[in-house]
């Protein structure tokens, strides 16, 4: 099939990540980058996001209909995109073109972000919504949606991969670490741990995010090493003795494309236990799990000293990243295997 891929296209967005996992297996790609379509000032920028409305928001939708027609492609695939209009989606569908929407986000979840306007109203008319919750599937079916199809977040292989051979403490400086952003509680957990519990936890991550959520001693204290991607964070998992992974509950998330990048980069994952991990993760062999602020204090302490037990623990969830298909190039496949059964139905009917 040719796909004209809309996405944010910045290199250190998953996005990308997804359009390399096309490219390698075999897809005619043809891209449009949505983060050309973002206004550099800061007050209309806001006003994009919150209302997707503008002069903006207009071109996008004219360039996407004029790369369609360029292009004629078989899918046009929206990665994480808000400003689709309804109107465009009708002239897509009267093209003969199908409509992907792959959303990470839960538009059905209780944070309420704004900028849902336009997307709330694409729901049934868009070919197929790909999430990564098997509530969502079901929310997006009773909204009126065509088909829904659950996938897993996913590791980039090109990017999330073990460390070199004879890797060990000697080469960690990270004691109990987190890559990430502030959501929910985490700023006070990991408070908790270093301040009250004595543990040496490292955080990075979007350093203004990070400066609100944390008061100037913890800050100071805790914060290391800015925003980090691709090699940098890769890196920062294999200098890491504990790497924790937390859901985004407000995301009602049943688990994270972190916890698959900590296992395909070779180390130790400290996630919070859900029925999403445990089924992708044999507990305490090839991951270790938490529930709630004691059973995670519990865990560091017996695993942040033990070497041997962290280094069997972090080999066996690399090959099982590995072998059971938590890369991009296998979660790709099966969303391009459901729009051909699509394709194909549509061409039966």
């Amino acid at each position: 099939m040719k796909i004209l891929y809309v996405a944010p296209l910045s290199p250190n967005n998953s996005s990308e990540y997804r359009l390399r996992a096309l490219r390698r297996i075999g897809a005619d790609v043809v891209t449009l980058d949505a983060d050309n379509y973002i206004t550099k000032h800061p007050f209309l920028r806001k006003i994009e996001f919150r209302a997707s409305i503008g002069p903006n928001v207009s071109r996008y939708n004219r360039d996407v209909l004029r790369m369609a027609e360029e292009c004629k492609p078989d899918v046009m695939w929206a990665d994480k995109q808000l400003w689709m209009r309804p109107s465009t989606l009708d002239a897509l569908r009267e093209r003969g073109i199908l409509t992907a929407s792959y959303m990470i986000d839960n538009f059905f979840g209780p944070r309420r972000d704004p900028g849902w306007r336009l997307y709330a109203k694409d729901i049934p008319l868009y070919d197929l919504h790909i999430t990564q919750r098997d509530a969502n599937v079901r929310d997006y079916l009773d909204a009126g949606a065509r088909h829904a199809l659950k996938i897993q977040t996913a590791y980039e292989p090109t990017i999330h991969f073990a460390p070199p051979e004879g890797w060990s403490d000697k080469d960690r400086n990270r004691g109990v670490s987190f890559l990430g952003t502030p959501y929910d509680n985490r700023a006070e957990i990991l408070t908790w741990l270093a301040k009250e519990e004595g543990f040496p936890v490292i955080i990075s991550g979007n350093p203004n995010q990070w400066r609100r959520a944390l008061n100037l001693e913890a800050f100071t204290s805790l914060y290391r090493e800015g925003e980090l991607y691709q090699q940098q964070y890769r890196e920062a998992i294999w200098r890491s003795k504990i790497n924790v992974s937390f859901l985004t509950h407000s995301n009602r998330d049943e688990f994270v494309h972190k916890s698959f990048e900590i296992a395909a980069c070779g180390g130790f994952l400290l996630a919070e236990r859900t029925q999403g991990h445990m089924d992708r993760f044999v507990e305490d062999e090839e991951a270790v799990f938490f529930t709630g602020y004691d059973e995670l204090r519990d865990k560091i302490a017996r695993y942040l000293h033990d070497e041997p037990a962290r280094a069997r623990i972090a080999a066996a969830g690399h090959r099982r990243a590995v072998t059971s298909g938590y890369d991009n190039d296998t979660q790709v496949r099966r969303i391009l295997e459901k729009l051909q059964q699509i394709r194909n139905e549509g061409s039966a009917a």
